[in-house]
């Protein structure tokens, strides 16, 4: 384990930093990216980002949000703005996915995790449309990657979070909730509580570990049982 090396993208903060303190607290060699270091947006970015790493043992595909939007009606919505969050999302997601996979097909070994959301497979919240697309386009990827990856000793998974505290926009969104809002999203939660970005990162640990070997292109909801209402 300590020899394996894990990327974790957009780990600047929130559920990112999260994930990559966990790993590396696990024993795995971790390099963290985030804006403005490095936009994987970008394909030429991004391929010199991994270039400069070498072979990749865990990726986790975290890089992705709202691009600083909120809701507007979809007759408002200009083309800028939906292809912002669908490069947020989408564009890095397969852009850091190509730099890798050579290095874990020569290897017959690899680790891909691709954090979505929930709204990629119910609704936004946000009422964000770009946003509820853009996280279920990473879950249709996450399938045919990992129908093209198995064969190559790599699998390739996603997790959907619930609401999770954990940078300024998603407190200032869960503060435009006010009381009555806020009660109702919990009430809506199984559990009880908001998501933390330890929970994600414990279900990201087991996908990279050898206890997954097994299973590939599921989509896991670690969302407090909401996806149960």
């Amino acid at each position: 384990m300590s020899n394996l090396v894990a990327v974790v993208t957009g780990a600047g903060h929130g559920i990112g930093k999260g994930i990559a303190q966990l790993l590396s607290e696990t024993g795995y060699i971790v390099h963290s990216v985030d804006l403005p270091e490095v936009d994987l947006s970008n394909s030429a970015q991004a391929n010199a980002f991994f270039a400069k790493i070498g072979p990749v043992d865990i990726l986790v595909n975290n890089a992705g949000g709202v691009a600083g939007q909120v809701h507007h009606p979809l007759e408002e919505i200009t083309d800028e703005q939906w292809q912002a969050i669908f490069n947020a999302n989408v564009q890095t997601t397969f852009n850091s996915t190509r730099a890798v996979v050579s290095g874990m097909k020569a290897k017959k070994w690899g680790r891909i995790v691709n954090i979505s959301s929930g709204a990629g497979r119910s609704v936004s919240l946000t009422g964000i449309q770009a946003y509820a697309s853009s996280k279920a386009a990473q879950i249709a990827f996450t399938r045919q990657m990992a129908y093209e990856l198995g064969p190559h000793g790599i699998t390739v998974n996603c997790i959907a979070p619930g609401f999770i505290l954990s940078n300024p926009t998603t407190i200032k969104q869960w503060e435009s909730y006010g009381d009555e809002g806020q009660a109702k999203i919990i009430s809506g939660i199984a559990t009880r509580r908001l998501g933390k970005p330890h929970d994600i990162a414990n279900a990201v640990r087991f996908f990279a570990s050898e206890d997954s070997s097994w299973i590939t292109g599921q989509c896991l909801s670690v969302d407090g049982g909401h996806s149960l209402f």
